[in-house]
């Protein structure tokens, strides 16, 4: 749940403030999880020990990293494995602060970690998502085959809007490089030019005859060159599907879990 620290090999790219900037999965079994990705996604990895959250690698796309994969910290046995999305800050105490000043909640730090500083936080709605100052991931390079490439929250997405956008100073970010707008029903995020996350209304699901709404959480979708058949590979390789293979507005989107039941998706972009 760290960011990557400067080396002579990884470039680096700059942080966008308020905009996504690295993906974690905390999980129960790294070594397994670490292969599942690899083999979906080509990923191999570059093993640190970071102090505070102990075991962890990052994973490596193309010469970049991408994402990154560790232990859960003892104590979290019965803890779901999720995804988490977190967004670059220029002042983490004083984002955390505007998360507790706008009814969310801060539960882990912020703290001190190899290259910068971590927060994990919990929105109004119960959406988890991390805030992240220091050196940063390259979640931007976000039609790159491997790399994550959409971020979507399922929700009240007015309601989000105002949250995210007053935490992550959204509106006073420079145009040239962040801009929200609505599109396809959505709240849409553009770093750098790109569309990289939105907001939108909950999908309701299905469940013994009665629709129930869906949690929120920030879903994660990676970049792959044809959806259809990577979402085979998952399947084969261990994991389930959540949601057939559709067409989106961004692309062609499979909805999946990993084999310890982690959500996330695959996209190819058109």
């Amino acid at each position: 749940m760290t960011a990557p620290a400067e080396n002579r090999t990884t470039p680096r790219v700059p942080c966008i403030p308020g905009a996504p900037s690295w993906v974690s999965l905390l999980a129960r079994d790294p070594a397994a999880q670490q292969a599942y990705y690899g083999a979906l996604l080509g990923w191999h990895y570059e093993e640190v020990d970071e102090e505070w959250w102990g075991s962890y690698a990052f994973a490596v796309a193309q010469g970049q990293r991408v994402a990154g994969i560790g232990s859960q910290p003892q104590g979290w046995a019965t803890a779901p494995t999720t995804w988490t999305v977190f967004f670059g800050v220029e002042d983490i105490d004083g984002a955390a602060q505007r998360v507790r000043e706008r009814i969310g909640t801060v539960g882990v730090g912020p703290v001190d970690v190899s290259a910068g500083r971590v927060a994990i936080a919990v929105d109004p709605s119960g959406a988890v998502f991390g805030l992240w100052q220091g050196t940063p991931g390259p979640t931007r390079i976000l039609e790159m085959s491997g790399a994550p490439s959409w971020m979507e929250l399922r929700t009240d997405p007015f309601a989000a809007a105002l949250f995210y956008g007053e935490v992550l100073d959204w509106a006073g970010q420079d145009r040239a490089h962040l801009d929200v707008h609505w599109e396809n029903e959505r709240v849409v995020l553009r770093a750098g030019g790109h569309r990289i996350a939105a907001l939108r209304e909950a999908d309701p699901l299905l469940a013994g005859g009665s629709v129930q709404a869906e949690r929120p959480y920030w879903h994660v979708s990676f970049a792959v060159d044809d959806a259809d058949s990577a979402a085979e590979r998952a399947v084969r390789l261990g994991g389930s599907s959540v949601v057939p293979v559709v067409d989106s507005p961004y692309g062609r989107v499979a909805e999946l879990r990993d084999p310890e039941g982690a959500r996330f998706a695959l996209i190819s972009n058109d």
